[in-house]
């Protein structure tokens, strides 16, 4: 594994970014606010779904995204991963083979050596936005990859292939692409997760992962929906003291209506945000002490688009000492 340490690169200054973590803990959520943050730094940016039944559009509040770039910001573009049309597009740039007018029977062809020899399709993906860092298309390209459970397969893919086949084609073209992705100054992974038990666990074991089987860099870890520490352990105390028969039958009396509500949604707030504490902690201790972590917070929204991923933007610019 490269001897550079990840805190010595700064994370917008790499060229390639993947994106990962347990389902539901806000991967694309991240990737998204990057790509805000990474346009809004004046960078030509490339934000590359990997699933493409996915939404990040959404994320946006742009047209439905295709293979093709589309841009959704000044600077900022969002594509949806298609290896169907990323097999067109190497056959045409790679092999100049000119564009076939009937794909079927080769991308047929495509499932089937996939299936035969595991790592084809992650190539296809992985090369896609390799490639458009080798090209010097973007500045920075941010791959909104697959959980936690497939993105070291995408990862390892052009390191097995190429410890497979040691000459000819398929040797060359899984070079260039393991030069850039094994490079920590160029490539780094980010971790999203949460201040909860088993996203936690899931992204320690991750981060295990790809140390041992890949030679791609962690960059960050990004904490998703960290809630604020609204009350000190001094306010705790008022709080109880108010909260007693006598008082609490006076500040009744004093309001008009019953104030006990009002200390419970405190208590239950300081228990939220200790217990939460605690997984913060875990991943502090056991992550590499150099390794960015990224705490973002709680937006207390119950659907995703444009104006959270701005205010995850801006709350990343804060954690990394960025103006926006």
């Amino acid at each position: 594994h490269p001897a550079v340490p990840a805190s010595a690169v700064p994370l917008l200054d790499r060229r390639l970014l993947f994106v990962t973590g347990k389902g539901g803990v806000g991967k694309t959520t991240v990737a998204s606010a990057l790509g805000v943050l990474a346009a809004r730094q004046g960078k030509r940016t490339l934000v590359c779904e990997f699933d493409a039944k996915g939404n990040i559009a959404d994320f946006f509040g742009s047209d439905p995204t295709r293979f093709e770039p589309l841009e959704v910001q000044p600077n900022l573009f969002a594509m949806s991963m298609d290896t169907e049309e990323s097999l067109k597009e190497y056959l045409r740039l790679q092999i100049k083979v000119p564009l076939l007018a009937k794909i079927g029977p080769l991308a047929r062809t495509l499932d089937f050596v996939a299936n035969a020899a595991p790592g084809v399709k992650e190539i296809l993906t992985v090369g896609k936005v390799a490639w458009e860092v080798k090209e010097d298309h973007y500045d920075l390209v941010i791959a909104d990859a697959a959980a936690s459970g497939h993105v070291v397969a995408q990862l390892s893919a052009p390191q097995a292939i190429g410890e497979l086949v040691k000459v000819g084609l398929i040797k060359d073209q899984t070079s260039w692409l393991s030069d850039i992705l094994d490079d920590p100054a160029t490539t780094g992974t980010v971790l999203v997760s949460a201040p909860e038990e088993m996203p936690v666990s899931e992204t320690l074991e991750l981060a295990e992962r790809i140390r041992t089987d890949t030679r791609v860099d962690i960059a960050a870890v990004a904490v998703n929906r960290v809630l604020p520490e609204l009350f000190g352990r001094g306010e705790e105390e008022v709080f109880e003291g108010l909260s007693q028969p006598a008082a609490l039958e006076r500040l009744d009396a004093l309001v008009g209506h019953p104030t006990e509500p009002l200390f419970d949604a405190a208590r239950l707030a300081v228990t939220l945000r200790r217990t939460r504490a605690e997984h913060l902690d875990r991943l502090r201790n056991e992550l590499p002490a150099d390794l960015p972590l990224l705490y973002l917070p709680e937006l207390f929204t119950r659907s995703h688009g444009s104006r959270a991923t701005h205010q995850v933007a801006e709350a990343l610019a804060a954690e990394l000492g960025l103006e926006v």
